[in-house]
């Protein structure tokens, strides 16, 4: 049997039954090559079946042992990893500090969206929503593992993740939903018995991904919910944890977000999201990118587990902007995933123009870090991408992916935020990005004005370096050249908002 290194090598094997196999047994694949050995835990899928699941690391021949009390017998193997082709480039890690590459060492720039269940509907709304994702805006995808109630998101998904009965959602409505907002009243479930199929969808889906080469970052917890999954006892969180990583580890394109909006979970003490981190990436081989979402706190993010700082707006104006801040303060890689949303919501947060989550996408960009994409314009079907996948409606999405192909010119990997310097004749009120890699140092200068207007600007680097110059419109999403200058010189502009100008030295 072939795999490509960083693929996914599967084996199903029957075992015992008896009794409730989801606790009184465990199964583990041991995997060795030349270059490593990983010991992968596995996962009863139900039906007297056990899988593991491996991800190799390396090229050539592998080896493996299957053993645990599921079986009174081991199994063993062989099967060979090969060169990994198309849009396989590995799991992402994080590169230079503050910015993420695939393990190839291609960069990568983490310009997201967010559907909360998308894949929980409706299986024509899941189509509508992958038919999207195929034209390229984004390149990751977050969304919950576990069914979500909130405003606008009252619907049953179409399998739970435990065996039992759920309340009965005929008594929802939007006058109504926030009394029974955490609440495990009307709900029966086992949390000892895991619903197989519930958790076959997310297969389903973060392969679908994988093969798409978009990035699956899952929310592991999250405190809307009305079924009683986010008020779970800290054992059965811990089990809950263990068979999640044991499940979807071995997909490289994988992130983990251990909470959406983690203070919202008032009952979790920071011990137990740190026992909880624990659990999880002791529980992962292959250590992909982990981090914790906040709703008006940050976490501590320079805790050692965890890899980016994945964050949403603490001030209700000013978001991205601090961009540099957080860089400096935590030395990790900075991810808007939420800013606000483009959309019609009642919510201050759902209702921005699609010129403003552009205009803040570009801040993050300017400082050296990544801003997340989202949309909430109310339909009469009640489909919002936000939370259910579907249509895009608004403007802002087509213009990640301009984001993306402005980055992809960047020299190195990625950029940082230019202070003023005394070798550097800046402005008082230029903001300037430049590569973050310092062998690119004097290469290439982005200017940004954001919401100003100037009709032209006036930019000296140094009297000898000589410039191609073009003007960006991050909006229009046009690139115009405007000449080749050396020394103080003019450039001409449109006198419109969110204008660049970028220096690429000859």
């Amino acid at each position: 049997m072939k795999v490509e290194k960083w693929g996914v090598f599967e084996i199903a094997l029957q075992g015992k039954s008896e009794g409730n196999p989801f606790v009184d047994y465990d199964i583990r694949g041991t995997f060795r090559s030349e270059e490593e050995m990983v010991t992968a835990d596995g996962f009863y899928d139900g039906g007297g079946t056990y899988r593991v699941r491996f991800m190799p690391s390396f090229e050539g021949e592998y080896t493996y042992v299957i053993s645990g009390s599921f079986s009174d017998e081991e199994t063993r193997g062989h099967f060979t990893a090969v060169a990994p082709t198309g849009n396989n480039r590995g799991p992402v890690r994080v590169a230079n500090k503050y910015h993420l590459a695939y393990e190839d060492g291609t960069p990568h720039y983490s310009f997201g969206t967010t559907c909360y269940t998308f894949d929980l509907i409706h299986p024509a709304i899941v189509e509508q929503t992958f038919e999207e994702l195929k034209k390229g805006y984004f390149i990751k995808i977050r969304f919950c593992i576990m069914p979500k109630h909130y405003d606008f998101c009252l619907k049953d998904p179409v399998a739970f993740p435990y065996d039992g009965t759920p309340m009965d959602a005929s008594v929802l409505t939007r006058d109504n939903f926030s009394q029974y907002s955490g609440a495990a009243e009307g709900n029966d479930w086992d949390f000892t018995r895991f619903n197989p199929e519930f958790f076959r969808i997310h297969d389903r889906t973060v392969q679908r991904l994988m093969d798409m080469g978009i990035e699956a970052d899952m929310i592991v917890f999250h405190a809307y919910d009305r079924r009683g999954f986010s008020q779970m006892s800290m054992e059965d969180n811990l089990r809950y944890v263990r068979y999640v990583a044991a499940r979807y580890s071995a997909y490289r394109n994988v992130w983990w977000a251990l909470a959406n909006e983690y203070e919202l979970l008032g009952h979790l003490k920071e011990s137990d999201w740190e026992r909880l981190a624990e659990e999880l990436t002791s529980h992962d081989p292959y250590h992909h990118l982990i981090s914790i979402h906040n709703c008006e706190a940050f976490y501590d993010y320079t805790k050692p587990w965890i890899t980016h700082c994945s964050c949403q707006r603490c001030d209700h104006y000013r978001t991205t902007e601090y961009t540099d801040d957080m860089r400096r303060q935590y030395g990790k890689p900075v991810v808007w995933d939420e800013f606000g949303y483009e959309g019609d919501f009642p919510h201050c947060w759902g209702n921005f123009t699609p010129e403003e989550i552009v205009r803040r996408s570009w801040e993050a960009i300017l400082r050296g870090g990544y801003a997340g994409h989202g949309e909430t314009f109310q339909s009469e079907d009640d489909i919002i991408w936000w939370c259910h996948g579907g249509r895009l409606k608004g403007e802002s999405a087509r213009r990640f992916r301009f984001m993306w192909e402005f980055l992809e010119d960047v020299p190195g990997c990625g950029l940082k935020f230019a202070h003023l310097r005394d070798d550097v004749h800046f402005q008082w009120d230029d903001k300037v990005a430049v590569p973050e890699d310092p062998a690119y140092e004097g290469d290439y200068y982005f200017f940004y004005f954001s919401i100003w207007r100037p009709p032209f600007r006036q930019i000296w680097i140094d009297d000898e370096t000589e410039f191609d110059v073009e003007i960006i419109d991050t909006y229009d999403m046009t690139v115009t050249p405007a000449g080749r200058f050396k020394g103080r010189f003019d450039v001409p502009l449109p006198g419109k908002q969110y204008i660049g100008v970028r220096l690429k030295r000859i």
